[in-house]
């Protein structure tokens, strides 16, 4: 890939499978305690929701099946936020740049979704 480090991928497919894969290493920072694994594991499984519905979407049967997808792909995005804000809150502060920061990708791709949603009614 030839954008910079600060660049977001054009790609959606690949800006999700980017978030999903810094979410899992941000997880892996963590201090290893029941709250932060339980809430490593939610956070996982929706961020990777995220990409893996974006990429069914494109293969839907129908309009209506495109649309639930993006609906599923915004609301795991959102829960993902959820989450990640709910880690950044109870830890120290050194994992605050990170996990703000994959805090406000969710939130963009939380309104990049409901963006596709709007344009495909």
């Amino acid at each position: 890939m030839s954008e910079n480090k600060d660049s977001k991928p054009y790609d959606l497919e690949e800006r999700t499978y980017v978030f999903a894969k810094e979410v899992r290493m941000f997880v892996k920072q963590l201090v290893k305690n029941i709250a932060n694994i339980e809430d490593g594991k939610q956070v996982i499984r929706s961020s990777g929701s995220v990409g893996a519905n974006y990429i069914e979407a494109n293969e839907a049967l129908s309009k209506k099946d495109f649309t639930m997808r993006i609906k599923i792909c915004r609301k795991e995005a959102k829960e993902s936020a959820y989450w990640l804000r709910l880690i950044v809150e109870t830890n120290d502060g050194k994992y605050r740049k990170m996990g703000l920061g994959l805090f406000n990708e969710a939130t963009e791709l939380k309104k990049i979704f409901s963006s596709i949603i709007e344009k495909s009614k």
